[in-house]
């Protein structure tokens, strides 16, 4: 399936309307690298070349969606509907597109670093585009490669997200060093690069293993100097506590010390009354009782100091 013709033109131009790609700081000329890697093809010095790889005739290639979901376990195979691979003329059109892109920004890169121009500028940024729009289709066109080759790869010690990850990192090396002239398959060529890439990864994974046998566990690295400190603290906080209330060295009323033992459990290990509990037991409404006990922590407070700062 095919769609309209002439929209690799329009996507990376943004419109049709000549808009400037330099107007705002999101245009991506920035991103553009000072010099641009390609594999030259013989066809790239032909006068038509543009036109047959991105003129208006041109029609746009389907890429086939496909997608890996994490929860879905390794071992069930998930259908996917429809075609799930590029064709070999497709195939080779995207990376002729992708080499001719690189191919036109580097040369116009060169040109610009001995005489900046805006328009050439504009020129680098549409041609930067049409380089990473093809290369997005060209990678999740082969992306089943890399699921595939981790199922039935498997290194110790080392989590099956984090094959995918190095086999992902290879797939987009692969692409980017791939040349269609020599006419093997593209899946040829990255199924021996992910394989190096599991292999190094295995490599730096026995080595790393050697030296530290162990998972590192943050839990094991964690002081607890604070923690008992502050227990420290507040259990000498809560004798002192009590030590006041047992003198009564904060003057306090017996209806205020019944309930500040109460709502704090003071008296013993008991749980904490609530204000109704507390309100109930000496006659008082809830409010009363939050009135009296915020008093009687005052006090308190005033207690406390005393003793520590003539301490």
């Amino acid at each position: 399936m095919r769609a309209m013709k002439g929209s690799y033109d329009r996507a990376a131009c943004g419109s049709s309307t000549g808009t400037d790609l330099l107007a705002t700081p999101g245009a991506g000329y920035e991103r553009i690298p000072a010099t641009v890697d390609y594999v030259d093809h013989p066809s790239f010095s032909s006068p038509a070349a543009e036109s047959k790889l991105f003129g208006q005739a041109v029609e746009e290639i389907a890429v086939p969606q496909w997608s890996s979901f994490p929860e879905v376990p390794e071992d069930i195979q998930v259908r996917k509907p429809g075609r799930t691979t590029l064709r070999p003329t497709e195939e080779a059109e995207l990376f002729l597109r992708y080499n001719y892109a690189r191919f036109r920004l580097s040369k116009l890169a060169q040109a610009q670093q001995r005489r900046f121009s805006k328009a050439r500028a504009r020129q680098m940024v549409l041609w930067y585009t049409r380089a990473q729009r093809v290369r997005s289709d060209l990678v999740r066109a082969n992306m089943a490669l890399v699921l595939a080759m981790a199922k039935r790869t498997r290194i110790v010690n080392v989590e099956f997200s984090e094959l995918v990850s190095e086999g992902n990192m290879a797939l987009l090396r692969s692409v980017e060093k791939f040349d269609v002239a020599r006419g093997f398959k593209f899946s040829t060529y990255a199924c021996r690069s992910i394989l190096k890439a599991f292999n190094r990864l295995a490599t730096k994974t026995g080595r790393y293993r050697q030296h530290f046998p162990t998972e590192f566990d943050p839990d094991m690295e964690k002081s607890d100097f604070d923690t008992n400190k502050h227990e420290i603290e507040r259990m000498d906080s809560v004798e002192a506590l009590r030590d006041i209330l047992a003198r009564n060295r904060a003057n306090l009323t017996e209806v205020e010390q019944t309930i500040v033992t109460e709502r704090f459990a003071l008296a013993s290990r008991g749980k904490k009354r609530t204000l109704s509990e507390v309100g109930q037991m000496v006659g008082l409404t809830n409010e009363r009782v939050r009135q009296i006990q915020n008093l009687a922590l005052e006090k308190i407070r005033v207690a406390l100091d005393d003793e520590f700062l003539a301490a």
